[in-house]
């Protein structure tokens, strides 16, 4: 088998959290206690207690999913040492992503997804505007669709799962538009505002400064962009560049499988709670194989299949 270690992204998040794995571990349950000195607020108890309103703003839920993720890839790595053959996470997840290929350090991460968490959320509140899924659009049904409304892709998810970003009545619009076209399903969704869309420059733009004021290394294994569904460059300022790009561009999960692939990658282990990319692959290729490291059972489980 050939391994890509994945990384979950927003919306991932529940209360409990990274808990055993860090009762169970002091490496582990240390990384939470730096995190809280990091961030400066009790993000461990937020992690292992919630409450789930708290968990879900987004300057506490990616900083909350991103050390989760990366206490559950230590914790694997501390009981098997696999040699993942390149890295990849959804949106946030790609944070994850890259600060396990050594392009940043942790404290570096989590400094940055505390302030693209609060500044999206920000751009949330200015603007009123949400997202919804579409599954089972041809190309031509979701370009009218998009037409039509005014939306844009944020997400493509598979080939036959696309999220789309708009204001309030751009969504509102979809919703009863992709029925007119005969498109199988449109969902909205429970989302603090339009994602990966022009709805999100002012985060992109106060972002900027934050990329610049943390080190970017090389990565020491390939870790493919959501943006162009390939290997990252070596050089340090386009990785940034590409990071910045993220917030406001499309994120190609699709193309980041294929990619995987593309490096010989059979199997993929998803870090953090939940199971919803590991999902998404199943749906692109039913023949990959999908494991997950989230709590103990998931641990033991994982090393027992590799």
């Amino acid at each position: 088998m050939v391994y890509c270690s994945i990384f979950a992204g927003q919306g991932a998040q529940v209360p409990g959290m990274g808990k055993d794995l860090s009762e169970a571990d002091d490496r582990l349950m240390a990384l939470f206690d730096k995190a809280n000195t990091v961030l400066g607020f009790d993000l461990k108890k937020m992690c292992f207690e919630g409450p789930a309103e708290e968990l879900t703003k987004s300057n506490i839920c990616q900083p909350a999913i991103f050390v989760t993720s990366y206490a559950a890839y230590l914790a694997l790595q501390g009981k098997k040492n696999v040699p993942f053959a390149c890295a990849a996470g959804l949106s946030l997840g790609e944070w994850g992503a890259l600060c396990a290929a050594g392009v940043l350090d942790f404290e570096s991460t989590l400094k940055v997804l505390e302030a693209r968490g609060r500044f999206m959320q920000e751009a949330c509140e200015a603007q009123p505007s949400g997202m919804i899924a579409i599954v089972g659009a041809s190309a031509e049904q979701l370009g009218a669709l998009c037409e039509k409304t005014g939306c844009t892709v944020a997400n493509v998810n598979s080939a036959a799962q696309q999220v789309l970003s708009g204001s309030k009545d751009a969504i509102a619009a979809a919703a009863a538009c992709a029925k007119e076209l005969g498109i199988k399903r449109a969902i909205p969704l429970a989302t603090a505002g339009a994602f990966h869309s022009r709805f999100m420059a002012s985060a992109r733009e106060k972002l900027a400064p934050v990329l610049d004021s943390v080190e970017f290394k090389s990565p020491k294994m390939p870790v493919l962009s959501n943006i162009t569904g390939k290997p990252h460059s070596s050089d340090p300022g386009q990785i940034k560049a590409m990071m910045l790009e993220q917030v406001t561009g499309t994120t190609n999960w699709a193309a980041d499988v294929e990619a995987a692939k593309s490096l010989g990658c059979t199997s993929f282990v998803e870090f953090g709670p939940g199971k919803v990319l590991s999902g998404l692959i199943k749906k692109i290729d039913p023949d990959l194989e999908t494991l997950n490291v989230g709590d103990i059972p998931s641990l033991e489980a994982t090393v027992a299949a590799i």
